[in-house]
C-alpha cells in the first residue's frame, strides 16, 4: 500500500497570514545566508526585515549552528525543574552582564509571547509577596504588541488580534499610543511632540487607585504596529510616574534588544531602566526559539524572602533554558560582541534613515519614520479596504527582490545588523518601485 503524503499546502494553517491567498500564489524561501534567502526556483531574495526582526546578525551563521549540533550530541534535554545544566546560567550571566544595573536575574522563555506573559505573572505575584495583594490592573497602550498569549493581547492594544477572543483578562486598562500624523509626520529618531501623553497613566491611577495598579508594560519603540518611536522625555516620565506611585514598569524589548537601535537594549538607548524586561528574537538569531522575563534586584529580593526550601515562584515552562537553545544563545552573543554588531548598527543608522527617507514623495507615502535599524514607512489607506495596498506592495517588493514587512497601511524595514550600504540602497530601490507599481 502506497502511504506516501503529499507534499501539499494544505496542512500547515499559517499564522497572521491570509492563507488562502498566501495558497494560490505562494512564497517559499529554502535556503538563507547572510542578509539573503533564496526561494524554491532559485531566485535570490534580500531580507529587508531580518526574518521577523530577529535574525540579527544574519543567515546561516556556522558558529551557531556549530555550537547546536555539538550541544544536542552531549545533552540534547535537561529539566529546569530541581535540576538543571551549566549553559544557562551561563546564558543568564551573559545576558544580564549586558542589561543596565539591577537587570540582573533571567528567567527563560520560550518566545516573546511566554515572556511577556511571565513577566505579567511575576508582577502579580510580587506585589502579593510584598502585601499588596489589591494591586491586579494591569495596564498597557494602544496599538502595543505584546505577543499571542491571553496576557499579552489583554494588554496589548492591536485591535485585530483582540477582536475575535472575548474579553480576555478583564482587569486591564490601556494608555493611548504616541502616534500623530499630524505633530509628529517625516520625523528622523525621537518625535518632540507627545511626550505628554505620559501623563495619561496619572489620569489611569486618579480613576483606579495607585494601590490597585500592578504594572505597566509598553514596548519602548513599538514594532508590530508599524514603528512608532517613543517622543523625547516620553519614557522618563512614565518611569518617574510610576516609581512614585509603586507600579512596575515592563519593557517589552522582544525586538528592540539585541542590537536593532544600535544598543545592547533600548532601556540602555534611551537611558531608562524598567523594573522588568522581555526579550527574545535576537536572543538566539532566532535558529532556536528562546525568551527570557529579565527581573530586577529589587523585583527578585522580595521572592527570595520565601521561606528556606520553598519554591519561590510556581511558574515555568518543560524548554526554559533549553541546553541547545541556550547553547545558541551563547553562540550568538559571541558573534555580536565579536564584530562589534550593537555599534555597526549605530553607525549604519544615518545612511539608512537618509535612504529610508528618500521615498517621502513616493506615491501613498504619508509618513516616514526611523529609528536605529528601524523604519515604518505608512501609505494612504485605499478606501473601504485597510492594508490591502500596503500588501500589493509586499507581494510586488518580494517578486523584485525584497523581503519587506507590511501591518495595516505601514510598511516595515529591520534589515540585518551585518547589512552593507549597498544592500540598504537595494531595498529601499525595491520598495520604491514596488510603490511606482501598485495603484
Amino acid at each position: 500500500m502506497d502511504t506516501a503524503i503529499p507534499n501539499d499546502l494544505e496542512a500547515f494553517w499559517m499564522p497572521f497570514s491570509p492563507n488562502r491567498a498566501f495558497k494560490a500564489d505562494p512564497r517559499l524561501v529554502v535556503k538563507g545566508q547572510g542578509v539573503h534567502y533564496w526561494t524554491t526556483d532559485g531566485r535570490r531574495i534580500l531580507d529587508g526585515v531580518s526574518g521577523l526582526w530577529c535574525v540579527n546578525a544574519g543567515h546561516g551563521r556556522p558558529e551557531i549552528a556549530e555550537a547546536i549540533s555539538a550541544q544536542a550530541l552531549a545533552l540534547d534535554y535537561a529539566p529546569s525543574y530541581q535540576v538543571a545544566h551549566p549553559k544557562a546560567f551561563e546564558l543568564a550571566n551573559r545576558v544580564s552582564a549586558m542589561m543596565p544595573g539591577g537587570l540582573d536575574h533571567v528567567f527563560f522563555t520560550n518566545s516573546g509571547s511566554e515572556a511577556v506573559d511571565s513577566a505579567l505573572k511575576i508582577t502579580l505575584a510580587y506585589h502579593k509577596a510584598n502585601g499588596q495583594a489589591s494591586r491586579t490592573k494591569l495596564i498597557g497602550r494602544s496599538r502595543g504588541f505584546h505577543g499571542a498569549g491571553f496576557g499579552g493581547i489583554s494588554v496589548g492594544g492591536m485591535q485585530a488580534n483582540r477582536k475575535d477572543y472575548g474579553n480576555l483578562l478583564s482587569d486591564i486598562d490601556h494608555l493611548p499610543h504616541t502616534h500623530s500624523l499630524e505633530h509628529n509626520a517625516f520625523s528622523k529618531g525621537q518625535p518632540e511632540w507627545g511626550a505628554h501623553l505620559a501623563g495619561a497613566l496619572e489620569d489611569l491611577v486618579y480613576l483606579h487607585g495607585a494601590e490597585t495598579i500592578a504594572a505597566v508594560i509598553v514596548e519602548p519603540m513599538a514594532g508590530s504596529t508599524g514603528v512608532l518611536v517613543p517622543p523625547v522625555g516620553y519614557l522618563e516620565r512614565l518611569r518617574e510616574i510610576c516609581t512614585r506611585h509603586g507600579i512596575l514598569l515592563i519593557f517589552d524589548e522582544v525586538i528592540t534588544a539585541f542590537g536593532r537601535l544600535g544598543a545592547g537594549s533600548a532601556a540602555e538607548r534611551f537611558g531608562v531602566t524598567p523594573d522588568l524586561m522581555c526579550i527574545a528574537k535576537g536572543l538566539t538569531n532566532a535558529t532556536v526559539p528562546m525568551g527570557a522575563a529579565i527581573v530586577h534586584d529589587d523585583v527578585h529580593a522580595v521572592f527570595m524572602d520565601a521561606p528556606d526550601g520553598a519554591t519561590e515562584l510556581y511558574h515555568g515552562y518543560t524548554y526554559s533554558g533549553h541546553p541547545v537553545a541556550s547553547a545558541a544563545g551563547l553562540a550568538a552573543l559571541d558573534i555580536y560582541a565579536r564584530e562589534g554588531l550593537f555599534q555597526r548598527a549605530a553607525d549604519l543608522a544615518p545612511y539608512f534613515e537618509d535612504a529610508v527617507h528618500g521615498l517621502r514623495g513616493c506615491p501613498h507615502v504619508i509618513d516616514i519614520r526611523n529609528i536605529g535599524l528601524a523604519a515604518g514607512i505608512e501609505l494612504e489607506p485605499r478606501g473601504g479596504v485597510p492594508s490591502k495596498r500596503a500588501h500589493e506592495v509586499f507581494v510586488e517588493a518580494f517578486k523584485s527582490g525584497a523581503l519587506i514587512r507590511y501591518t495595516g497601511d505601514v510598511l516595515a524595514l529591520s534589515p540585518p545588523l551585518i547589512a552593507e550600504k549597498d544592500h540598504i540602497d537595494q531595498v529601499a530601490a525595491i520598495v520604491k518601485s514596488a510603490l511606482e507599481a501598485v495603484d
